[in-house]
């Protein structure tokens, strides 16, 4: 008796623990279709008996119309074989037990087979898991609706993009796609910060959607870019959309706490599949579209079109880009030198600049003129900048006393792992900071003075020299030079090439020499043609000179025999 009342107390107690976690246990005796739950079962359910709850079949019955599939087809129809131990289940299913009430649970459990191989029993728990579910439910319909703006999530509206593409090609339809890209929104940030930005952005939104047509979608892509969807769109349709849009928004203010603001959108468009079969080329051709618009003038719209020469050009873009990471894997990447000389006395070599030779697989070069513009428009130069690097200290470290200089593409200026690595190099070998030069070209310099100066301040910190490369071509203005604060300068060639025809340019390289000499700058002339613009440019004040007359690139090593460079240019 006692004992018996001691499981008695021991299943209360389990039943009790079970009933506050949501959960009741079972056995399914499958022949006969009988369940046997736990004394809990009723509570965890929410319901005054378990009549239906008594067999598989009633169980079942109880399914809502929203469940996936029940426990009957997670054992009956389970694909698994009982080696002895069971097959394990566990599945999700929304249950109707009484009118007005719907419990998401987890039904977990162990079914075993009888001798021929099917279910025989199932034992296991259910867990009422609604407020998870409605959490994940919540989840997911969040994840499809940007929380600022209202409008379909980048995700969401991607699948949408895909189903509608699909559905077009499909029927032979045709669709237009909209970017539309809301302008300045960097200085509204500056100007009105960042929460009277996000009321802009959801205030775009809004208004964009007020102007389209019955049935097209928007979303947001990005910051201050939205997706337009148009279904049965073509391309005279699109056009009417876009300037309904741009009207929309640019001709009534945005009143905001910080008072009225006055904003333009820019847009591209596609048509679609006839510009643009995928996802992938419909986002690209938009973008595309957008992007050629916003260089001519903002607030306006242009729609993709076909450009044999663009296509061609891209093509082009994409084999010279398979050809860099190629080389780049396979070490043909190599230098070429061209040496600078003294202007004055002999001529000496006082160094070498260092310039890029890639080569293909059959050993033909590839034109520098063509791959470093690539490089730089496809974000390849970085990687091609710390090769250069690297070649260029092996051949420091292989000669002690030869002097070189790199030059450095405008994304290596803002690459803090190229100066770490450069960094690193000169700790290991401080000899080579007095021997090693970089460049940086004009144009790139007075793009952005103050990060241009940070990147000049940084290398000289690690002892190495820094010039100006093209100079006079940028047209860098005194203060700007002087706030870079290089140690030297070379003349745009172009200029140089032209001296002895020029007399413009004759004057302006004076003046580039003379400013550079007031500002205590050494000066180096590029693509000296002849010894008779040699010897004016000496006289000029001139310190170096570098060009065909002086001696052409090599992959050659002279350094290697007999010639010594003396100091280089800015030491």
């Amino acid at each position: 008796m006692a004992e018996r009342d001691r499981r008695a107390a021991t299943d209360s107690g389990t039943n009790a623990i079970l009933s506050s976690v949501g959960t009741a246990t079972y056995e399914w005796a499958v022949p006969s279709d009988r369940l046997t739950w736990s004394a809990n079962a009723a509570a965890v359910f929410d319901v005054e008996n378990l009549a239906r709850f008594a067999t598989g079949r009633g169980y079942a019955q109880m399914l809502a119309t929203e469940s996936p599939a029940g426990r009957y087809e997670a054992v009956v129809n389970s694909p698994g074989t009982d080696h002895g131990d069971g097959v394990a289940y566990e599945i999700e299913y929304a249950l109707s037990p009484r009118p007005g009430v719907t419990h998401w649970v987890e039904d977990s459990g162990r079914w075993f087979a009888s001798s021929d191989g099917r279910p025989l029993r199932a034992h296991g728990t259910v867990r009422i898991i609604t407020d998870r579910y409605e959490h994940r439910r919540r989840l997911a319909a969040a994840s499809e609706i940007d929380p600022l703006t209202g409008q379909l999530s980048r995700h969401r509206f991607c699948e949408v993009l895909q189903a509608t593409l699909d559905d077009a090609q499909k029927v032979r339809g045709s669709i237009g796609f909209l970017i539309a890209a809301i302008d300045n929104l960097a200085r509204i940030n500056e100007a009105y910060g960042f929460d009277r930005a996000d009321e802009i952005i959801a205030a775009v939104g809004r208004r964009i959607r007020s102007r389209m047509r019955g049935g097209d979608l928007i979303g947001r892509l990005s910051g201050n870019k939205f997706g337009i969807i148009m279904r049965n769109c073509q391309p005279d349709e699109m056009a009417t959309a876009a300037e309904r849009i741009l009207a929309g928004v640019r001709d009534d203010v945005f009143a905001t706490p910080a008072g009225p603001i006055s904003i333009t959108v820019t847009m591209g468009g596609v048509i679609a599949p006839r510009h643009a079969v995928d996802l992938t080329s419909v986002m690209g051709r938009a973008q595309e579209a957008l992007d050629g618009v916003k260089a001519r003038r903002r607030g306006a719209f242009q729609a993709y079109q076909p450009n044999l020469e663009r296509e061609q050009s891209r093509r082009e873009n994409r084999r010279i880009t398979d050809e860099i990471v190629t080389a780049l894997n396979d070490r043909r990447i190599s230098l070429a030198f061209q040496p600078i000389v003294s202007a004055r006395g002999a001529r000496e070599v006082s160094s070498y600049e260092c310039l890029l030779r890639i080569r293909r697989s059959d050993g033909s070069l590839l034109p520098a003129s063509t791959i470093v513009p690539v490089a730089e428009k496809l974000g390849l130069i970085r990687l091609v900048d710390h090769r250069v690097l690297e070649l260029a200290v092996a051949e420091l470290l292989a000669a002690p006393t030869l002097r070189l200089s790199v030059n450095v593409s405008p994304a290596t200026t803002m690459d803090h792992d190229w100066l770490d690595a450069l960094a690193a190099k000169v700790k290991a070998h401080p000899d080579i900071a007095r021997r090693l030069s970089v460049e940086i070209t004009e144009t790139e310099a007075i793009a952005d003075v103050e990060d241009t100066r940070h990147f000049v301040a940084r290398v000289q910190g690690l002892g190495l020299s820094v010039a100006i490369d093209d100079f006079g071509a940028g047209y860098t203005s005194f203060r700007n030079l002087r706030r870079l604060g290089v140690n030297c300068v070379k003349i745009d060639g172009a200029f140089v090439e032209n001296f002895e025809r020029g007399e413009d340019d004759r004057h302006f390289v004076a003046t580039l020499l003379g400013l550079a000499r007031h500002m205590g700058l050494s000066t180096v002339a590029e693509w000296v043609p002849n010894e008779t613009v040699a010897r004016a440019l000496t006289e000029l004040g001139c310190d170096y000179l570098q060009g065909v007359h002086t001696g052409g690139a090599s992959e050659a090593r002279p350094w290697l025999t007999d010639v010594t460079p003396g100091p280089g240019p800015g030491a």
